[in-house]
């Protein structure tokens, strides 16, 4: 009688690298990116006035704060792979509630998919620091950026037309492809990451590690370039399309340029080696002060919808650099005995832009038209510019790397 034997990639499988940590952002693009630009639409049909979608995304947004601050803490007492599977779940919930139509149901269904959002968010950052060197992370978040290029292209267009034909179509491929994406998140067999022994406990308080957070400037800045950064995309996501309809122009608008500038993401090779050419410093920099000059372009053009539409798409170009570049100095920064601490607060750049945002928004729209939420944007992009002006030239460079050129 034979001996059966379990195959080698059973016993031991092998370390996950970056190709299956891109598969995974890649599927959570096609989740969250045929919704991106329905959310807005159905939130604004169903409550009718850009300054209610303004304080309902508001109040959201303090509660999936909450709700990733906690995540470590509760990490602590349930395994990692099956925080990640509920949030990856919570996308599903949200789906089945958008289908069901009601204002209530509508308002419910952007609430989980923003709490599965942020859940799904810190496991996969702690995973990316537990299995990937410092040194790689500028490639993993290229390649994670490339292969969520398809998904954040196609999605929005095709969330708004198939609205259009059978309303509930992108909320069922968007369940489809979360469930796609837990059972690839099961195949890669990523456990609850590696352990990183600690010389003491962990505190029991859910929030005693943000004091450590702000004695770390470097964290500090570079959770700001996140937040700021993430206001942008807030600005140009929610209020491009409430834009285009009250300017006159299609309702399906907003979904089309979304998914035209998300084409961007096909080039972050290129933009990876306009980078290398560059010190951190001075792609962050740069990318922050072009986005800055193209939203208050936007703002004092606003009367000319259609200029004023490209002028947002050119700034969402380098919003997409900025995505490639500036979530690096955080994850630079993270000490591996506080990954999953620190990728907590670092996910929690979502919800305070989900937070921030709407907030500043809805006290601009009293003073003045929608214009002035591009000139806010404007503004805070300006505001990280001045931040990365103080970040250490030689910041992202492996040791003994030669300083870029001056003038490159």
């Amino acid at each position: 009688m034979h001996e059966r034997r379990i195959p080698e990639w059973l016993r031991h499988p092998p370390a996950p690298g970056i190709r299956g940590f891109a598969t995974l952002a890649g599927l959570e693009a096609v989740v969250r990116g045929i919704l991106i630009s329905v959310f807005p639409i159905i939130m604004y049909r169903a409550l009718g006035a850009a300054e209610t979608v303004s304080s309902t995304y508001f109040v959201i947004g303090i509660v999936s704060l909450c709700t990733g601050l906690m995540v470590p803490w509760l990490i602590r007492f349930v395994p990692r792979r099956w925080v990640y599977t509920t949030g990856a779940l919570f996308y599903v919930l949200g789906s089945a509630l958008a289908i069901a139509g009601s204002p209530t149901m509508v308002v419910a269904a952007l609430a989980a998919n923003t709490v599965a959002t942020v859940t799904t968010f810190v496991c996969f950052n702690a995973y990316v620091l537990d299995y990937v060197a410092r040194v790689e992370l500028g490639r993993a978040e290229t390649a994670r950026l490339f292969y969520s290029a398809l998904g954040w292209t196609i999605g929005p267009v095709a969330g708004v037309t198939l609205m259009r034909l059978w309303a509930p179509a992108p909320f069922v491929i968007s369940a489809v492809a979360a469930l796609t994406m837990l059972a690839v998140f099961w195949y890669m067999r990523l456990g609850n990451g590696r352990l990183i022994t600690r010389a003491t406990r962990p505190p029991q308080n859910p929030l005693a590690f943000l004091p450590r957070f702000f004695h770390q400037p470097r964290l500090v800045a570079g959770w700001l370039f996140a937040v700021i950064r993430s206001c942008g995309w807030w600005v140009y996501v929610v209020y491009l399309p409430i834009y285009a309809i009250e300017s006159g122009l299609s309702p399906e608008l907003g979904g089309i340029v979304l998914s035209i500038t998300n084409g961007c993401l096909f080039g972050t090779p290129l933009i990876q080696a306009w980078m290398r050419r560059r010190s951190l410093k001075q792609a962050v920099q740069t990318g922050f002060a072009a986005a800055g000059i193209l939203f208050l372009a936007a703002a004092a053009l606003s009367g000319l919808p259609m200029v004023a539409v490209a002028l947002l798409m050119l700034c969402s170009c380098w919003l997409i650099v900025l995505d490639v570049c500036a979530g690096l100095p955080f994850l630079m920064a993270v000490k591996p005995s506080e990954r999953t601490e620190m990728s907590a607060v670092y996910s929690s750049f979502r919800d305070v832009s989900g937070i921030m945002t709407p907030g500043v928004a809805w006290a601009v729209l009293q003073v003045t038209p929608l214009f002035g939420i591009f000139a806010a944007g404007g503004l805070a992009m300006f505001t990280a510019s001045a931040i990365a002006a103080r970040m250490h030239p030689r910041l992202g460079r492996a040791r003994g790397a030669q300083p870029a050129p001056a003038g490159t």
